[in-house]
């Protein structure tokens, strides 16, 4: 912006300064043309009637008697009525030059030339200090535009400041009044957005404790229950072990809206260990098997070895819960879970067979498909532990559709 405020400014200056300047260096010139013609013209017409008067005297006409009235860088010639002709000075190239032809008294003639050059230096020192003031005109103009401009600038460059503290999350911002209309009305606006944001964002963080509140009650509530269901002599053996089973869902249940309550709080989600990628996938993969393949489909681990990472398990089971969900609920054919190192990152990768019908804007919140029945909050959530975990979770360009959790691989 400053640049091309300077820019505007300086322009605008060259475009007076030519519309003054070169008008009046025409008129300067035409000037000093006519005052150097005026000077030959009345010379030649004075030095006419002295010759007359020596003629008419009988005083000789000599190179000694017109030396004195040459002019600078002009010659005189004087040819007699006799034809008798007497020169001096410097006659040089005759074009151009100013000349001016006397009829004399006694029937000679008196020529009087002045070089073009002499008129063309008298001109350009005539036109030097409109240059010169014209450059400091210029000088002027991108001094005082680079000044203005950075003045005018500033409270832009402040606005811009405060717009990305609100994309980093940070709503506390703290903008003065301006005198700049349009900056005010930004600053305005920006202070508008920033306390609704803020307001929201309290009541999304609200909610959240609320609802992770509300929901430990029963869960616990349900899990004391479960735990007595088990230890009843009227319960079988099978039964009781279908509940163990469900009891370690409930454990995984709260952990999960813990964690989420923590995400909603800005948190980080519990601390990192040293894992293997592929054990972690396989786990899921041991929970979601009997459910996959009631609906006739296939849930495979596609392991490649071993994938050493330094995560949060927590975040990486639910991020591969939800993908496994969305592959069985959107998928189709065979779903394959597995992990691989690639340079710099670990990789998660989550495929079914079904074509590659979506993109990255999946993970935008409200984002679903037709035959979706949910609100499209699951990937949205997955995509935001990822960030949360340090990774991000894409939608990878192949045939089929693949979902990657990418994670910085631990440095040595």
């Amino acid at each position: 912006m400053r640049e091309r405020l300077v820019i505007a400014f300086v322009g605008m200056t060259v475009a007076m300064i030519a519309m003054y300047g070169i008008p009046r260096a025409y008129v300067l010139a035409d000037l000093v043309n006519d005052q150097e013609e005026l000077k030959v013209e009345r010379s030649s017409l004075l030095l006419a009637a002295l010759v007359d008067e020596r003629v008419r005297g009988k005083d000789e006409v000599d190179e000694a008697f017109l030396s004195d009235f040459v002019l600078e860088r002009g010659s005189i010639t004087y040819v007699a009525a006799d034809g008798t002709e007497v020169q001096v000075g410097d006659t040089g190239s005759p074009d151009g030059n100013l000349t001016r032809t006397r009829e004399l008294d006694d029937g000679g003639t008196l020529t009087l030339t002045r070089s073009e050059k002499i008129v063309s230096e008298r001109i350009s020192q005539a036109l030097l200090p409109l240059v010169t003031t014209g450059l400091g005109l210029m000088v002027f103009a991108a001094i005082g535009g680079f000044f203005i401009a950075r003045r005018l600038a500033r409270p832009f460059r402040e606005l811009a400041g405060a717009a990305e503290q609100l994309a980093d999350a940070k709503f506390d911002v703290d903008l003065p009044r301006y005198s700049i209309p349009e900056a005010e009305a930004i600053s305005s606006a920006l202070r508008l957005a920033s306390s609704q944001l803020d307001d929201l964002l309290r009541m999304e963080r609200e909610f959240a404790a609320n609802a992770s509140h509300q929901l430990r009650t029963p869960i616990t509530a349900l899990r004391l229950t479960l735990e007595d269901l088990t230890m009843w002599p009227e319960t079988p053996p099978a039964v009781a072990d279908e509940l163990n089973a469900n009891i370690g869902e409930l454990d995984r249940l709260s952990a999960s809206i813990n964690e989420l309550l923590e995400l909603s709080r800005g948190k980080r989600l519990g601390e990192a260990v040293d894992l293997d990628l592929n054990r972690l996938a396989s786990e899921s993969v041991q929970r979601w098997r009997s459910k996959v393949e009631e609906t006739g489909r296939a849930l495979v681990h596609s392991p490649t070895g071993p994938v050493p990472a330094h995560v949060t398990p927590g975040p990486v089971l639910q991020i591969l819960d939800v993908l496994i969900e969305n592959a069985l609920c959107h998928g189709e054919g065979r779903i394959t879970v597995g992990a691989r190192q690639r340079g710099q990152y670990l990789d998660v990768l989550v495929v079914d067979e079904g074509p590659t019908r979506v993109d990255e804007a999946v993970f935008q919140r409200g984002t679903r498909s037709d035959s979706s029945d949910g609100q499209g909050l699951g990937l949205t959530i997955a995509s935001q532990l990822a960030t949360a975990a340090g990774g991000r979770l894409s939608v990878a360009d192949a045939e089929t559709t693949t979902f990657v959790l990418s994670l910085p691989a631990p440095q040595p």
